[in-house]
């Protein structure tokens, strides 16, 4: 795709973020996968127990012509707690953790600046602990993983958990999704 650009972020499940990012007009693909671990080609069960050193995340193909990579950031920061270290509501662990892994000088630089923005305006009581790092590589989560809240919206996890973010996503955003 020429022109594109991708971002790879974590914010917690990576199931949350892709069905978030999969309505965002601008946005052409999301993958949900596993990054910023020390173990080559992990598996979602190696990463659960937080031993990998990976994080769940979702890389975004985006067309920055429709989206910058500072409004995929300013979601970001509206749709997960990136005020807690190594845990997402009730899911704790390294594999939680808020991360922008970064493919540019550039991307890093206006995640920096989206950071400090939004400690100068007290959008979080606390400090954002977003970690910001160059990618070294992206593992791709199994298929199963992929489009998860789109093909499972009656399971229990997405009613109670990736429903209401969607939901406050849409309302925050309403101008921003993608045309049915």
């Amino acid at each position: 795709m020429p022109d594109r650009e991708v971002a790879t972020l974590a914010g917690g499940c990576f199931w949350c973020l892709e069905a978030v990012y999969e309505q965002l007009r601008g946005v052409e693909k999301v993958v949900s996968g596993y990054a910023g671990g020390s173990v080559p080609n992990p598996d979602y069960h190696s990463v659960c127990t937080g031993r990998t050193g990976h994080a769940e995340v979702v890389q975004v193909t985006f067309d920055p012509a429709e989206v910058s990579y500072r409004e995929i950031l300013e979601v970001f920061f509206t749709i997960h707690d990136p005020t807690t270290p190594n845990r997402q509501g009730a899911d704790v662990g390294t594999q939680y953790r808020s991360a922008v892994f970064t493919h540019s000088p550039e991307q890093e630089q206006t995640a920096r600046e989206v950071i400090q923005d939004l400690e100068a305006e007290g959008v979080w009581e606390n400090p954002i602990v977003t970690q910001i790092e160059p990618l070294a590589q992206f593992y791709a989560a199994e298929d199963y993983h992929q489009h998860y809240f789109a093909r499972n919206p009656g399971q229990g996890y997405c009613q109670v958990v990736i429903a209401p973010k969607v939901a406050r996503f849409r309302q925050k955003y309403l101008s921003r999704l993608q045309s049915a």
